[in-house]
């Protein structure tokens, strides 16, 4: 059983949470931490210029109401969004806050993961803690 889990949800693409949640759920002793985290892409530095003052602050608070709709008021899960690549940022939350577990969404592997690799498969690789992947 696993004290502080860590559930990666992409926002951006059409899966059903639903099933790494209660993975999670599952996995969790009683008490234990669960925090869905969505990594929203990083903007360059070229484009945040012209963006108007606070939008990037903006689009995380939407991000995070967003979650928090399709976890539908589960108060036993933590929402949380921080920015950069995916496979680095959720493998640096787990380090930054002692996560023991991560339940993380895959799809089936085609042609193009084994040349660029997927983000489930960066996790796995570098992750510091237990990894459950689902599919």
């Amino acid at each position: 059983m696993y004290h502080n889990v860590l559930v990666p949800i992409a926002l951006d693409h059409e899966r059903d949470t639903k099933e790494a949640l209660s993975i999670a759920r599952a996995i969790a002793e009683d008490g234990a931490k669960i925090t869905a985290l969505h990594v929203m892409e990083e903007v360059p530095a070229y484009v945040a210029q012209y963006l108007p003052e606070g939008q990037l602050e903006e689009n995380v608070q939407e991000l995070e109401q967003r979650m928090k709709q399709e976890l539908a008021g589960d108060d036993m899960i933590a929402v949380n969004v921080v920015s950069g690549h995916a496979g680095h940022a959720i493998v640096d939350y787990a380090r930054q806050h002692g996560i023991d577990c991560i339940v993380v969404a895959s799809h089936r592997p085609g042609l193009t993961d084994f040349f660029l690799g997927s983000t489930a498969a960066r996790v796995v690789r570098h992750a510091p803690c237990a990894v459950h992947v689902s599919r």
